[in-house]
């Protein structure tokens, strides 16, 4: 028989015992990330058929995982259409042996998903084959550009997620938006409520009802048409600050979902490319060590040259 003609050889469960770098995990994310490929709702078909195992018995998708579980994990079979990450490192901002923190560049998302094949975090991983337990602790709009918290350890990410939860971690942004805001500092409050358009997009909108979101804004430089500002973020909703400037009537140039379009449209025939908003500041305990960090990261070019000309 010719080998393309052979029946694929059956899939087998596997079973994996859990390590450091993934205690502390809910099983649905330990599932999603060790079968790449597989479609989330597949992944929570099987949890709730009871295919999925640990030491024996049926969890729910929030189970977390305890050093020394065993997890019985069901033959799937990954599409073969699923492209593997390149290999990639970025600009470093601070290492050591528990966090790294980079300089993302505008325009490359922070993971795969959504139509991305993969992101930041999984070219990390593919640059990175020894380190076992790499993790975003947060995240960045794919068009933004700025500082990005990764996590080496399963304990240095769940202590950064408490300090997020918390508030205690200070992310300030800068933000070139249209218009010239009237107060020199302000702080806006609109509840979001985030939902998907008919095309299976994110969207966010602010509504009553909506999540509680704060984001405190400082004018740093004022223009005729276009103004400089420093936003710090309260909250960390989706799309929080794109949304929060574009309701107070100040869009954010380049923004592609919220922004002024024949704005856009004019200020890429100068050379705007990009949304112009950079996550620029963080201070921050160290998740294992409680030292204060605080890091920065300089303004890309093209978004230094805009506020030049302010």
């Amino acid at each position: 028989m010719n080998d393309l003609n052979k029946p694929a050889a059956p899939l087998k469960a596997t079973t994996v015992e859990v390590g450091e770098e993934a205690a502390a995990q809910r099983i649905d994310n330990f599932l999603l990330k060790r079968l790449r490929g597989v479609p989330k709702s597949h992944v929570y078909r099987v949890l709730r058929s009871g295919e999925v195992r640990v030491n024996s018995g049926r969890v729910g998708p929030d189970y977390r995982l305890q050093i020394g579980d065993r997890v019985r994990v069901p033959p799937v079979r990954v599409s073969s259409a699923v492209r593997t990450a390149k290999p990639a490192e970025f600009p470093v901002v601070y290492e050591d042996a528990a966090l790294l923190v980079i300089d993302k560049p505008a325009g490359i998302a922070v993971h795969g998903g959504s139509g991305v094949s993969y992101g930041v975090i999984e070219s990390l991983r593919a640059a990175r084959p020894q380190a076992k337990a790499l993790e975003l602790a947060h995240r960045l709009d794919r068009d933004t550009s700025g500082l990005l918290m990764v996590c080496k350890k399963r304990s240095a990410l769940t202590a950064m997620h408490e300090q997020l939860r918390e508030g205690r971690v200070e992310k300030v942004y800068t933000a070139i938006v249209k218009g010239a805001p009237a107060e020199a500092s302000f702080e806006l409050s609109d509840p979001l409520h985030k939902y998907v358009t008919g095309s299976g997009e994110r969207r966010v909108s602010v509504r009553e009802g909506g999540r509680a979101a704060r984001t405190q804004v400082r004018v740093r430089k004022r223009g005729n048409e276009f103004s400089m500002l420093e936003v710090r973020l309260l909250t960390g909703r989706t799309h929080q600050i794109r949304v929060h400037l574009a309701h107070a009537g100040h869009p954010i140039l380049g923004d592609d979902k919220y922004g002024d379009f024949a704005l856009n449209r004019d200020l890429q025939h100068q050379g705007v490319k990009r949304l112009l908003l950079h996550a620029g500041r963080l201070a921050f305990a160290h998740p294992l060590t409680g030292e204060r960090l605080r890091l920065e990261a300089p303004l890309p070019a093209e978004i230094a040259a805009f506020a030049s000309r302010l």
